[in-house]
């Protein structure tokens, strides 16, 4: 029974009782006081359902004005979905594409009907599948928002370089319940690119038919995922790489600045990790590549030297027996690894914590904020406004 119905029936119910109520009041051969008391409780009542139905007639209206009004909505936003320049797609926290929009159909040749229910990574290039996995794992345990570059694959189509921003929907209880995806064709972008890096085109550019390498984004403070397949070459940032004693405590080995290499094929160490301490781009390379491919090799064989060079450094910081010896080398060789020229003398570019410099001087928190306090005393180092560390005189 819909509103409109049951108003009607409860005025009906109601004018009969009414009618009722008042020729048995009239009748002169029936005393007021024989007329039940049920019969009053009755018609008192019918006039508290009619209040109540008109009320409730009265929200209906409102309720159905609310409703086209949100359906209208909806169709407006639905529109802007369908008809935005960008692909766009939802999927759950596994990647299984439930919404797309025909951009998003256009870019990848598949009708939206058939997207639906197909995984995302059934798009993705084969041999970066596994990275793209990795990352669905890290998108549903941060709320920040990810950028990843890969070659997606048309159907019965060609590949082309894609920029996929993701973002995680959760519900009241903060579980993932869904991705949103904006899907980009910069294959133009990146062809651009390319022109202004063709001294660097060895590293950028894949060794299968020349297709530029997917650029992998991490914001400061996130780990790096390590592929015992891959060699990351970091096209810009700066990568902490470190280890964990027997203590537990993590030992800082070694900074991939610009331009160097690291990965977990570089070392025989057994817990090795890489953090980002600034925003990072980063290049994968399949150490397959590099056996397979001379000029390749030859473009990396300097930056391995880099890395062996500075792990020396490191190294030698350890074979001093005063911890104040330790600083003032670590303190050389942070300033030329990351160090940039200022008035005040040499600043490093990162700002580095009191235990990260510990962990590199085989040392404690304690002992480093003592000697740090005194070097600044002694005018050996200062600090500027946002607590990096400025090098004055340090021999």
């Amino acid at each position: 029974m819909n509103i409109e119905k049951f108003v009607q029936r409860t005025e009906i119910l109601h004018k009969r009782l009414a009618d009722l109520y008042q020729t048995a009041s009239l009748l002169p051969w029936i005393s007021p006081d024989l007329l039940p008391e049920a019969f009053k409780e009755l018609y008192n009542t019918s006039k508290i359902v009619q209040l109540a139905a008109e009320e409730l007639s009265q929200q209906n209206e409102e309720l159905v004005k609310t409703r086209n009004w949100l359906e209208a909505e909806r169709h407006h936003y639905q529109d802007l979905f369908e008809l935005a320049p960008d692909g766009y797609l939802v999927t759950n926290t596994e990647g299984i594409i439930q919404e797309a929009n025909l951009t998003a159909a256009k870019l990848l040749n598949v009708s939206k009907h058939f997207l639906v229910g197909k995984p995302i990574i059934n798009f993705v290039l084969l041999e970066e599948r596994q990275q793209v996995r990795n990352e669905l794992i890290q998108l549903s345990q941060s709320d920040r928002v990810r950028e990843l570059f890969v070659h997606l694959q048309q159907r019965y189509g060609e590949l082309f370089d894609a920029a996929l921003t993701v973002t995680v929907v959760r519900n009241q209880q903060g579980k993932a319940i869904s991705l949103r995806w904006m899907v980009r064709n910069i294959t133009e972008r990146r062809q651009l690119e390319s022109a202004k890096v063709k001294d660097k085109s060895d590293i950028f550019s894949d060794a299968y038919g020349g297709k530029l390498r997917p650029l992998h984004k991490y914001a400061k403070g996130e780990t790096i995922f390590l592929n015992p397949l891959v060699i990351w070459y970091v096209s810009q940032g700066l990568v902490k790489l470190s280890t964990y004693c027997e203590t537990g405590e993590e030992v800082l080995i070694g900074l991939a600045t610009t331009g160097m290499v690291f990965g977990s094929s570089l070392t025989y160490l057994d817990i090795y990790q890489a953090t980002a301490l600034a925003d990072v781009d980063l290049v994968s390379i399949y150490a397959a590549e590099v056996s397979a491919s001379a000029t390749l090799s030859h473009t990396l064989l300097p930056k391995i030297k880099q890395r062996l060079q500075q792990t020396e450094s490191f190294l030698a910081i350890c074979g001093r027996r005063r911890v104040q010896d330790r600083l003032q080398h670590l303190l050389q060789v942070l300033k030329r690894e990351v160090g940039e020229t200022v008035p005040e003398g040499t600043r490093l570019n990162v700002r580095f914590t009191h235990e990260d410099i510990a962990s590199a001087c085989c040392t404690t928190r304690v002992t480093i904020t003592r000697l740090m306090g005194k070097f600044q005393e002694e005018g050996i180092i200062s600090f500027d406004s946002k607590k990096h560390i400025i090098l004055r005189d340090v021999d």
